[in-house]
């Protein structure tokens, strides 16, 4: 199974952007170290801004394709249909729920079958998670203490789209996201345009 290993703080200031959500990942950016430091023309713009959402979410190439070919199927906008896409996979919501502290520890998590949807086992990070799926922390996981000081310790309903519960160790997609609730700062509209002539 291919995957992002590349240095993820190194990453970031290349991106001129914390893709990576960790709190010391920009500390050593400098004023040049980011290619948006540089003059892009549009084809460079739009180039940066996909290879920042594929990082966000760590999804290799071929599949982000995968994925704008259906977003251009769908009846909304585009861009919107492809943050919803991506902000629908298992290993983002284990993720934004606190389970895991990074995408990275997510997608292990779920590949190594700590976690479970609506109480069976899913180990396939790019599941697409349906409103009302409940995910949950397997049992003898819970006795972890990296991932119990992880659910416990980030902020309960920090996305109003999810539902937590720290009691049973579980949180729910209660309702798709609307584009301005999603934490990444991207313009989606420059990533449907590098792809225009592509896909």
């Amino acid at each position: 199974m291919a995957k992002m290993m590349n240095p993820r703080f190194k990453e970031c200031r290349r991106l001129g952007l914390n893709v990576c959500g960790h709190p010391k990942a920009m500390d050593r950016a400098r004023v040049g170290t980011s290619r948006a430091d540089k003059k892009l023309s549009n084809y460079g713009m739009q180039l940066l801004e996909k290879q920042r959402l594929r990082a966000y979410y760590g999804v290799m190439e071929r599949q982000f394709v995968g994925y704008v070919r259906e977003a251009k199927k769908s009846q909304d906008q585009t861009g919107y249909a492809l943050i919803k896409i991506l902000e629908s996979r298992l290993d983002n919501l284990v993720y934004r729920l606190g389970f895991a502290s990074s995408i990275r520890q997510a997608r292990q998590m779920v590949v190594h079958g700590h976690i479970r949807l609506n109480g069976q086992k899913v180990d396939i990070p790019s599941y697409r998670v349906k409103v009302g799926d409940e995910i949950s922390l397997k049992k003898s996981s819970r006795d972890i203490e990296l991932f119990r000081d992880n659910f416990l310790s980030s902020f309960p309903n920090r996305y109003p789209y999810l539902e937590k519960d720290e009691n049973t160790f579980s949180g729910k997609l209660i309702r798709i996201p609307e584009r301005d609730e999603v934490p990444i700062e991207i313009d989606d509209q420059l990533v449907v345009e590098y792809y225009s002539r592509l896909v």
